[in-house]
């Protein structure tokens, strides 16, 4: 199946909220625009992967440094590992996000910015 990212990112108007645009095996693959601060969280089961699109991702952990990752670079974050995402000074941040389709989107912590439900772009 193609896609085309500008297109889908083009439908993309919130920050933080992940769209589902594919799957692969048993995995979601999804986009999401990412600005400002989001809240820490892990995933016990799941392994997540960032794909950086455009801008610069920075990701926060409890027993080591910031992790800078820009576009053309992923990072995987382990299950299990408490992480923070956030953007620099107010800079929109497009990511792909490849991860099982079990993961849910800030693991066990429920916020305002939790989105419990996925939908499709």
């Amino acid at each position: 199946m193609k896609t085309d990212l500008k297109n889908k990112f083009d439908k993309i108007s919130d920050f933080w909220h992940p769209y589902i645009i594919g799957e692969l095996n048993e995995n979601h693959v999804k986009l999401a625009k990412l600005k400002g601060e989001f809240v820490w969280h892990s995933h016990q089961e799941e392994d997540e992967m960032f794909v950086v699109i455009s801008g610069t991702l920075m990701m926060d952990f409890r027993d080591s440094e910031t992790v800078i990752t820009r576009p053309g670079e992923i990072l995987i974050v382990p299950k299990g590992v408490e992480h923070f995402p956030w953007t620099k000074d107010g800079e929109e941040v497009c990511v792909m996000l490849i991860e099982p389709k079990s993961t849910k989107h800030t693991g066990e912590v429920i916020t305002s910015q939790t989105v419990e439900k996925l939908d499709w772009i």
